[in-house]
């Protein structure tokens, strides 16, 4: 492992983040707080609790993680894009580095701004509802793993898109309506029988059903399965990459 090479795609990209960090940590605080409004004082009124817990801090976990997810992905998705915009990517091609090294840059970098940014998110969740986070451990192993596991989903798209308005139309089209149905604002215990069953098909689900069982020890599905759909999804994500450079789809083209 070529750890030079890793670190300086790494920095590069980090840079571009710190350069722009009011926009980046400045526009998810102000989502945040929106959504708080919206949700936790106009919602959070008419509903008291939600398995035990009130509603303002049930929706915590599924405001970080729509934001994770979200920021994971698009951040993934433009560093890798750009230089195949500009065409500054065939000399990362050429030089003397693997892919795992390409991918480790750009992905531990577009994780790592996204982790950030999910902290933050806690950080300013505490300013409007009083948390209690029941795992800290496990609430870490599941946004380093969701930052990870999105951040590659996001590569993948970067590569595959021709032009930004496709960098933009899975993360909007796809993730998002995902995110807002996989149990984001609600338990999916609250659905009748025959949605609960449909549910259980949107991978989201078990993403933020774990994430939530870190902060308050309840889910709507086992932590175990929530474990093993994540590590799933991760290593799909890896053997799509492994063979977009085996094979040089979409970036020797």
């Amino acid at each position: 492992m070529n750890f030079n090479a890793v670190w300086t795609i790494y920095v590069f990209e980090m840079r571009r983040f710190f350069r722009t960090m009011t926009q980046s940590l400045v526009s998810p605080v102000l989502s945040t707080s929106l959504y708080f409004v919206v949700f936790g004082a106009a919602i959070g009124s008419r509903i008291d609790e939600v398995e035990g817990v009130s509603y303002g801090a049930f929706i915590v976990p599924g405001l970080i993680m729509l934001s994770v997810m979200t920021q994971a992905t698009s951040n993934a998705s433009f560093g890798i894009y750009f230089p195949k915009f500009i065409g500054t990517i065939y000399e990362l091609l050429s030089a003397p580095i693997s892919f795992l090294e390409v991918v480790a840059g750009y992905v531990g970098a577009a994780a790592t701004k996204a982790l950030i940014i999910g902290i933050v998110i806690l950080v300013t969740a505490f300013f409007f509802v009083d948390i209690q986070i029941a795992h800290p451990f496990a609430m870490i192993v599941f946004l380093v793993l969701t930052c990870i596991s999105f951040s590659l989903l996001g590569f993948i798209i970067g590569i595959w898109a021709g032009n930004f308005e496709q960098l933009q139309l899975i993360p909007l089209l796809i993730i998002t309506p995902l995110v807002f149905l996989g149990g984001s604002f609600y338990s999916i215990t609250m659905l009748p029988p025959i949605w609960q069953t449909v549910t259980l098909f949107n991978p989201v689900v078990y993403l933020i059903s774990g994430f939530r069982w870190s902060f308050f020890g309840t889910a709507d599905v086992g932590i175990g399965v929530s474990l093993l759909a994540i590590t799933f999804f991760t290593a799909i994500c890896m053997g799509i990459i492994w063979w977009i450079f085996r094979t040089g789809w979409r970036i020797r083209q």
